[in-house]
């Protein structure tokens, strides 16, 4: 128990000093590292004494280069390499099956996306995007779509 505790204490630690993102904000590579973490640290916590110290190096190897690669991914080149385009899944009030196919994605799905928007009707739906997170993004009909050269991307920075 108390290798189990202490091993969880350094891994928050070891969290928080590197600044971690909220559970909504966590990327493919957030993901990634925390099952690397679950799958390393185990040993740690249920195996001899000795494994201990081997955990430890692990958060901190792991840690370290989860934030890396968090630096790396700021660098569009690298980010492209792991992060999927939007797709526009809806267009002037029709499904676009196909996308929404290869998407994985279902109408029930932009059904629940449009209700969360205060949408009803299919047709006051201009589009709708399946963003890199995962989320629908619907644009009314009559709405204008602005589109900018520049990615925007949102980090949370302690305040």
């Amino acid at each position: 128990m108390l290798r189990s505790v202490l091993t969880y204490g350094a891994l928050l630690v070891a969290l928080r000093l590197f600044g971690k993102r909220e559970v909504g904000q966590f990327t493919l590579y957030d993901l990634v590292f925390v099952l690397l973490v679950a799958n390393a640290l185990q040993p740690a916590m249920t195996g001899p004494d000795t494994s201990l110290t081997g955990g430890f190096v692990l958060i901190i190897a792991l840690v370290g280069t989860n934030y890396l690669v968090g630096k790396l991914d700021r660098m569009p080149r690298f980010h492209q390499l792991f992060t999927a385009s939007p797709a526009i899944i809806v267009r002037d009030g029709k499904y676009l099956q196909d996308v929404m196919k290869k998407e994985g994605v279902d109408q029930p799905e932009v059904e629940m996306s449009m209700r969360e928007h205060g949408i009803t009707d299919m047709k006051d739906v201009q589009m709708a995007v399946l963003e890199p997170d995962g989320t629908i993004s619907i644009v009314p009909t009559g709405t204008a779509i602005t589109r900018t050269k520049h990615r925007i991307r949102y980090h949370h920075r302690a305040g």
